[in-house]
């Protein structure tokens, strides 16, 4: 019978604290349906049940995997306070599915830990932990990624305080107390929270007998939540109740029971506390010999009892083997992940063959186009290249022509003089100014021949004078009747000096030019 008492005591207090975690948890997304229910959930369940069901079915419709997730959340919190724990393990069941299938962490991270509570309140301490620790590894990750606050790592080692504080391992309930609030003292050097206070003195109470200091925080904690969150008296009542009666002070622990159930039942929040007050009341009367006050809560406790986890009650299903829907759902979704993947990769494989084709192809098909390409290119550029050459040749054989004309036109002026000056009857003075005039103008024609030159070979003269900028008018002149292969006797007619100037030019020509001694002077103007 003890042994029985001993389990109904372990199982309320988890029952107590998963109500408490529900309250202490960091803020989440909030909505429309979820801000309607909060309104009535302390006076109307059903309605706001009705409301996040309207939600569910709003955002499914929408299909916004965010709301919908927070808003199963929410609904199951609200079985939580209940204790309809049926209806909560299926609404987080189906958030933990979307929020794995979306890649939500942060929805994952609050599911693992509101899990853990479920799995403690049906005595399944390792799977509580497990789910803690989930939930706390993934916190941590999105507070280094800079995801969430530091806040969300509270909730979860306050969490981690009350599940071993129901196992009774106060080493560990220490160890997460003082995590709590380093990580406090990180946000803000005055940053405090009333629920790890409430928890601090508990511990105060429980482990160092300090029930002054225990009764200091929790005044603290219940002038707090007397203006923010009233309905959060039903725990600091209840807390003020226990350390009263490990002091001794039987009559205030009973007062503050009995205030503890008050709030339960004023706004219809944390439901499992009923079950706890009820039995410790009912200890407490049997041993003070008050059996009618006893047996009247004893009853109340089983009634209570009976309906949570009797044999006809649908959470005993779910108490006796917990139908594990996300894991069955995950081993469904990996066999159907590998079917998927191996038929990805086969398509893959088969696009990647074709793609290889077409591309092998497409190459083929760019190398030969350019081959053809370049070809032609090169072909119309010989072909005008020896067009412009052959036009070159001809114009140059036209100046060349044209050159000679000259010569002659300068040698049958030289015989007609001579002819002239051997006979008495023509008027001699007249016609040697006439002869005069002709044979001395050849810069005329230098003039004629070098417009010609130049018009025909334009670039030559761009060339030569860019690589030899010291080279004068005389020196162009002479490199351009070179260039046409003009003897030595032709450039003398041609430009009006002697065979002996001729060939100081050349020589003073090859001198600016820097060419050696053994150098061909045609041969490098022509390369010009």
């Amino acid at each position: 019978m003890k042994k029985s008492l001993g389990f109904k005591k372990i199982l309320s207090a988890a029952i107590i604290l998963l109500c408490l975690y529900v309250n202490a948890q960091a803020p989440y997304g909030t909505n429309k349906y979820i801000d309607k229910a909060n309104l009535l959930t302390t006076k109307k369940i059903d309605s706001a049940t009705y409301y996040l069901n309207k939600g569910i079915e709003f955002y499914s419709a929408k299909k916004d995997t965010i709301n919908l997730i927070n808003t199963l959340c929410q609904l199951s919190s609200l079985y939580d306070n209940v204790l309809d724990y049926g209806k909560s393990y299926d609404g987080y069941w189906d958030a933990l599915i979307l929020a794995d299938l979306s890649n939500d962490d942060i929805s994952k991270a609050r599911v693992y830990q509101e899990l853990g509570w479920l799995y403690l309140s049906y005595r399944r301490e390792n799977e509580s932990l497990r789910y803690f620790n989930m939930s706390l590894k993934l916190k941590k990750r999105l507070f280094e990624e800079k995801k969430i606050s530091r806040d969300y790592l509270v909730s979860n080692y306050f969490a981690m305080v009350n599940c071993y504080r129901v196992n009774d391992n106060m080493t560990m309930t220490k160890a997460y107390l003082d995590s709590c609030q380093v990580s406090l003292n990180k946000i803000g050097p005055d940053e405090k929270s009333y629920y790890v206070e409430s928890e601090k003195a508990y511990y105060k109470a429980a482990v160092g007998g300090d029930y002054d200091g225990a009764h200091k925080l929790l005044y603290d904690a219940k002038m707090y939540f007397q203006t923010t969150e009233p309905s959060y008296l039903t725990v600091i009542h209840f807390l003020i109740a226990e350390v009263y009666r490990m002091e001794g002070s039987i009559d205030k622990s009973i007062r503050h029971y009995r205030e503890s159930l008050r709030f339960a039942e004023m706004y219809n929040r944390h439901l499992g506390y009923k079950h706890f007050n009820y039995e410790v009341l009912s200890d407490i009367y049997y041993s003070k010999g008050d059996f009618k006050e006893a047996y009247h809560f004893k009853k109340k406790e089983q009634e209570l009892n009976e309906k949570i986890f009797g044999r006809r009650s649908e959470n005993n299903k779910h108490l006796i083997e917990i139908k594990d829907k996300y894991r069955l759902q995950k081993e469904k979704e990996t066999t159907l992940l590998k079917e998927a993947r191996i038929e990805k990769l086969e398509n893959q494989k088969r696009i990647g063959f074709l793609q290889n084709i077409l591309m092998g192809v497409v190459v083929i098909f760019l190398l030969l186009y350019g081959l053809l390409f370049f070809r032609n290119l090169r072909r119309k550029h010989r072909m005008e290249k020896e067009k412009t050459n052959e036009v070159m040749k001809l114009k140059n054989r036209e100046l060349t022509a044209s050159a000679l004309q000259l010569i002659e036109r300068e040698e049958f002026i030289i015989k007609l003089k001579e002819s002239i000056s051997k006979t008495d009857e023509i008027d001699i003075k007249a016609i040697n100014r006439m002869v005069n005039s002709f044979q001395n103008s050849p810069g005329g024609n230098w003039e004629e021949f070098e417009a010609r030159f130049t018009s025909i070979n334009q670039s030559f003269y761009d060339n030569i004078r860019s690589k030899f900028p010291n080279l004068g008018p005389t020196d162009l002149k002479l490199c351009a009747l070179v260039k046409l292969g003009f003897s030595s006797k032709e450039m003398s007619s041609l430009l009006g000096i002697t065979m002996e100037s001729v060939h100081t030019s050349r020589y003073r020509l090859r001198r600016k030019l820097k060419l050696e001694k053994g150098t061909n002077l045609t041969q490098f103007i022509s390369t010009i």
